[in-house]
């Protein structure tokens, strides 16, 4: 019987620590989703959610492109849940990793309440590697758009991404600047 598992998150943008998670995954299960998180426009209350720094699409490509060497890793896009996802894909565990000790009791409770609505599905936690414990896709894009060099925290493709976007929008805020000075 073949296994799947999916690995949901925002990948905003992809990190060296999600990917180590990837390919510890792809070994343990035979086939691996990973889920590109899809952000609405905001959220029933009318509050708008975080915006992320790459559009789905860009996120898509560049995971995609990450994870390119492993053979039974698929990726996709999804809205909504990750319990409803991992029933799309007939996933039979949705993988999640643990950087840091806060990390646990967030991922405890989600993993409980996924389990609450589907039973069926498992949630397993891989434990980040000692070396991407302290790296975050937020703390990433931060050092990026700071001019930071974060060419070891990341692949390189989503390196040059990032250096992309940053030039665009410091060039985009020094224009700004410009006009109302």
């Amino acid at each position: 019987m073949e296994t799947t598992a999916v690995f949901p998150a925002t990948f905003d943008p992809i990190t060296n620590g999600h990917l180590a998670i990837a390919e510890r995954a792809a070994r343990l299960f035979d086939r691996l989703v990973i889920g590109v998180y899809q952000h609405p426009g905001g959220s029933a209350s009318g509050a708008s959610l975080k915006q992320p720094l790459f559009s789905a699409d860009e996120r898509v490509s560049l995971v995609r492109a990450s994870a390119a060497h492993l053979d039974n890793v698929a990726v996709r896009r999804f809205e909504g849940l990750s319990i409803d996802f991992a029933r799309e894909e007939r996933a039979d565990v949705i993988v999640r990793g643990l950087r840091v000790a806060d990390d646990f009791e967030f991922e405890r409770q989600m993993a409980m309440m996924n389990r609450f609505l589907a039973p069926e599905i498992e949630t397993l936690l891989l434990i980040s590697d000692p070396g991407h414990a302290f790296v975050s896709a937020s703390i990433v894009r931060e050092v990026a758009m700071m001019g930071g060099d974060v060419s070891r925290l990341v692949p390189p493709l989503v390196a040059e991404a990032l250096a992309m976007k940053t030039r665009k929008r410091a060039g985009a805020s020094r224009t700004g600047s410009e006009l109302t000075a």
